[in-house]
């Protein structure tokens, strides 16, 4: 039975998007992830049933609201639906009836040695991210009363879905870890588990949104006769792809929480690496490109990549993330290696890929000799779909259900894409050119981790 929108869900969202997003940081994350009870989990399942759909209900809004035709494509409104159905199945998952002296124990912070424990570390700015810059609430309701970085007090949402007061949403907090060594209900445990199998549900549900999404772009520039998008759509995208980030970094570090207690690396708080080893995913990207380069230009041998890299740099950091953008900015090198001295050469130039570790940043230069870009078309490598309308390949929305194996050529989403997984944790990608000659890509990874997602 397909799933249908009502007017009253319509409703409901609008009055959700309202309310601003509260960012959590990398730090925040580990720090609440380290020994998840059943208490924790429960209030780390509190936060998200309440932030994730202000989330979504953003995304849905906006979706909407696109202009120009754009929310009338067929696989726009597919999307939205996706999103709108999400946040139903949030919002009317039933929660346990608590007695008060649970609800008491719950809000109690916890205790280490006796002791209460400190509060997680606070939030700072991001660094790479002009204010507003992926705002998520809608503007028109901005009153600036959201103090996006989520420390305030408060009673960390044991009521209902019914509680949106105006500015209640400046007390969600994810990260107070509700652990008193006593015993939990057996209800706590059972709303963790079905929480946490809705949350599985609803990532794969969104799998496919990044190509889903492109291919009603595609479908908006092939009914209005467009070659390129504006920059409305350009910061539309932005926003909405930065904001399925968070989405799924939430959602993903919520199950693997709630999956840590069957395995337990000592390295891993959920998917975040407390010690995520550059070298490591340095030559493991090298090795993925060269074999997708090698198998679609039908080359014996690929480009030779170089590696300068301290094997025992490691930071915290999300390692699929970092693999992604790896693997998307030497997949771009490599080609345009191939495409600069032709397919039958006995041999390539060295790309280089350097890896330099500051206090604040972890850098990492790729160096390629693929003959440039000119000055004037580099704004155009961070634009979507930067082909022209009869060299897009027709996405098959089911091409790729991770965003994780695209094709050689792609569909001119590896950098800006990347770009905004760097900014995410408040690094940075950065592209410089010698026209004739070859390309330099930074990645600055800010090992710091403590800046708030960019939602503010």
């Amino acid at each position: 039975m397909s799933w249908k929108r009502s007017e009253k869900l319509m409703d409901t969202i609008k009055h959700y998007s309202n309310f601003p997003a509260t960012g959590v940081s990398l730090r925040q994350m580990v720090q609440f992830g380290e020994r998840p009870s059943t208490g924790t989990l429960f209030r780390a399942s509190q936060f998200l049933s309440e932030e994730l759909p202000i989330r979504l209900a953003h995304r849905v809004q906006e979706l909407h609201d696109l202009p120009d035709g754009l929310n009338e494509m067929p696989s726009i409104q597919r999307v939205r639906d996706w999103y709108a159905q999400s946040f139903e199945e949030l919002v009317t998952l039933p929660r346990p009836n608590l007695s008060s002296d649970i609800k008491d124990r719950l809000l109690r912070p916890a205790k280490s040695n006796g002791k209460t424990s400190q509060m997680v570390s606070k939030a700072t700015q991001n660094p790479s991210i002009v204010k507003g810059q992926y705002r998520s609430a809608p503007e028109h309701h901005d009153n600036g009363n959201g103090n996006g970085n989520g420390n305030g007090n408060g009673n960390g949402g044991l009521h209902g879905p019914g509680r949106q007061v105006k500015g209640a949403t400046a007390n969600r907090r994810y990260f107070v870890a509700a652990d008193d060594a006593q015993e939990w209900p057996p209800e706590l445990a059972a709303y963790n588990t079905k929480f946490a199998e809705s949350l599985e549900k609803i990532k794969r549900r969104h799998d496919s949104v990044v190509t889903t999404v492109a291919q009603g772009i595609l479908e908006w520039k092939r009914k209005k006769q467009r070659m390129q998008i504006d920059h409305n759509i350009q910061a539309f995208l932005d926003r909405f792809y930065m904001s399925r980030i968070g989405i799924r970094m939430l959602i993903g570090q919520h199950i693997a929480l709630t999956d840590q207690k069957l395995r337990s690396d000592p390295n891993y708080v959920g998917i975040i690496c407390t010690r995520t080893n550059v070298r490591e995913l340095a030559m493991e990207a090298i090795e993925n490109a060269r074999f997708v380069c090698e198998d679609h230009y039908g080359l014996f041998d690929a480009p030779k990549v170089q590696l300068v890299c301290n094997p025992d740099i490691s930071f915290m950091y999300v390692p699929g993330h970092l693999s992604h953008m790896l693997f998307e900015t030497l997949k771009n090198s490599l080609r345009a290696v191939v495409e600069r001295h032709g397919q039958d050469k006995d041999e390539f130039p060295v790309t280089k890929v350097i890896v330099a570790e500051g206090k604040e940043d972890i850098t990492i230069k790729v160096s390629d000799e693929g003959g440039g870009i000119p000055r004037s078309s580099i704004p155009l490598v961070w634009t979507y779909m930067y082909t022209t309308v009869d060299q897009t390949p027709s996405l098959d929305p089911d091409f790729n259900k991770s965003d994780f194996k695209a094709p050689m050529a792609g569909f001119g989403y590896g950098l800006p894409i990347s770009r905004l997984y760097a900014r995410y944790f408040g690094g940075d990608l950065k592209l410089i050119s010698m026209e004739g000659y070859g390309t330099d890509v930074y990645l600055h990874l800010n090992r710091l981790s403590s800046s708030s997602e960019p939602l503010q």
